[in-house]
């Protein structure tokens, strides 16, 4: 997988970091950092992370020969 975040979009919600906090940070209040390509271990964090994104700036791609036998 991996995975997109608009910074533009982003408003430092933060909900992400608490629910994958293994792939979102804050850096100082409000900048995001992220991991673009998170182990798949880390999926459903990632997909709820996105979901509870107030302003739905997390896009999750799927790449090709990587995610084969997961659920999407």
């Amino acid at each position: 997988m991996r995975i997109v975040v608009d910074l533009n979009r982003c408003q430092g919600y933060a909900q992400c970091v608490f629910l994958a906090h293994e792939v979102f940070r804050l850096r100082g209040e409000e900048a995001l950092s992220y991991e673009p390509n998170p182990d798949g271990a880390r999926r459903l964090q990632v997909r709820r992370a996105a979901a509870a994104c107030p302003v739905q700036a997390i896009v999750i791609e799927r790449l090709e020969g990587t995610d084969r036998g997961a659920a999407p």
